[in-house]
């Protein structure tokens, strides 16, 4: 075991005899001993014992309480005061300087065992809480986000150089300062509840020249014990870049959306163009499918995604002549043929548009039943894209309360009477409930 190395500061001789005999003789090495507060200080910087026995009362320039403070300033090395006083300003004085122990004249071994023990051990535990805090405060000052520390009063503790420039307030003015006066947030954009306050939460905060940044933010408790707070940790970061590229790109997406609209009613409109007898067909379906798909609860882009594969779901009847298309009374099983063939060819024409929705798929599926009876893959129940099956319940409902070159209209009453009786057999439950909620209840119109 290594032992101890203690310098030892006794002006009268023979007090210093008897304190290194006793620190021989418990064990400890004694690396020498010197009279002044001068010679104490110089010697400790040469030879860096690892504790220091320091008579208050020296000759010299300084006494020991002075040569003890720059000791522990200059070394971070323990200092255990010795004296045979200890009246009031000289106890004052001593505290200032946060000796390590006190021993007072005349004292044994068992004493000054004891308390160099204490000072050693509390002087390694200070040194390592001296290192950590290094060690953290390097880090803060270092790390690519600004860090506010507070207390428990919620008063600024600390503040690394980044949030210093991000909030333009310097530490030295921050300290002891409210938060809310070196950190207020102009709008909170997005609320988080207390207990997870260590989540993520962007802000618009106010810098101290008046400026606005917008900021992305966690907060985290510090805590002594498990139920006191002594204060909490802030950390943000300016993400006001990424909030402006985010906004272009907003921008861009509803451009694109305009254009990509844009060019499905062109598409509709062409096969509309070719049968006027169902003129408007689609774009009444892609109402309708997006109503249901919106009372579903279905998210916004989902819902619009089904409204626009709603108005060009049968864009494969380009394929079909317009003669058939528009002629009157009854087709033959032949033409009928050739009609059930416009789900593929649509798949055909829309499978190489990058939408962002399965367009293409939709529009295959659209004449599928939830029993496996429809076209053109037999698909049934899950098989089947919730989405095709919506805008199969609106184009049904549409065809049959609309008139036809072959037939008058049967009205919406009817039409509604027809996905009733299906229910689930042909149809999709919900989709018929919401359908028929719509009309009755909400009286949904498709003018």
């Amino acid at each position: 075991m290594t032992k101890i190395r203690v310098l030892v500061v006794e002006d009268e001789s023979l007090v210093a005899r008897d304190i290194c005999n006793m620190l021989k003789s418990l064990g400890y090495d004694v690396i020498d001993v010197v009279s002044t507060g001068e010679k104490a200080v110089r010697l400790t910087e040469s030879a860096l014992p690892d504790l220091v026995l320091m008579d208050i009362l020296l000759k010299g320039e300084i006494d020991g309480i002075i040569a003890a403070e720059r000791i522990w300033e200059n070394f971070s090395i323990p200092v255990i005061y010795l004296t045979a006083h200890a009246d009031e300003t000289m106890l004052q004085r001593a505290k200032v300087t946060e000796p390590f122990g006190y021993i007072l004249k005349p004292f044994d071994e068992r004493d000054l065992q004891t308390t160099i023990e204490m000072a050693f051990y509390k002087a390694k535990m200070d040194k390592k809480l001296r290192e950590r805090e290094e060690w953290l405060s390097t880090i803060l000052k270092s790390i690519g986000d600004g860090v506010i520390a507070t207390d428990g009063h919620d008063r600024v503790a600390f503040m690394n150089p980044l949030a210093e420039k991000l909030t333009g307030w310097k530490q030295e003015s921050a300290l002891r300062q409210p938060l809310a006066n070196i950190f207020p947030l102009v709008e909170e954009i997005q609320s988080i509840p207390e207990s997870d306050a260590n989540l993520l939460q962007e802000s618009l905060l106010q810098t101290k020249n008046g400026a606005t940044i917008s900021i992305e933010q966690s907060i985290s408790p510090i805590h002594r014990g498990k139920k006191v707070t002594i204060g909490k940790v802030l950390i943000f970061r300016d993400i006001t870049r990424r909030k402006l590229a985010e906004a272009e790109l907003k921008k861009s997406w509803e451009r694109l959306q305009k254009a990509l609209a844009g060019t499905v009613q062109a598409i509709a409109l062409t096969i509309e163009l070719r049968d006027p007898y169902t003129a408007g067909h689609q774009r009444r379906v892609g109402r309708l499918s997006g109503a249901i798909a919106k009372e579903m609860g279905l998210p916004q882009d989902q819902v619009e995604g089904i409204r626009m594969a709603g108005d060009i779901h049968d864009i494969g009847k380009i394929y079909v002549p317009a003669e058939i298309l528009s002629k009157p009374g009854q087709i033959t099983e032949i033409e009928y043929s050739i009609i059930k063939n416009h789900a593929q060819v649509g798949y055909d024409i829309l499978k190489s548009i990058e939408f962002p929705w399965p367009v293409a798929q939709i529009v295959f599926q659209h004449h599928e039943k939830m029993d496996g009876s429809g076209y053109p893959s037999r698909l049934a129940g899950d098989e089947i894209l919730l989405e095709a099956r919506i805008i199969s319940v609106a184009d049904v409902v549409e065809a049959m309360s609309s008139h036809r070159p072959y037939r008058p209209s049967y009205g919406i009453d009817t039409a509604l009477e027809e996905i009733i009786k299906n229910r689930g057999r042909f149809y999709d439950p919900a989709a018929v409930d919401i359908c028929v909620r719509l009309f009755r209840e909400k009286r949904f119109s498709f003018e």
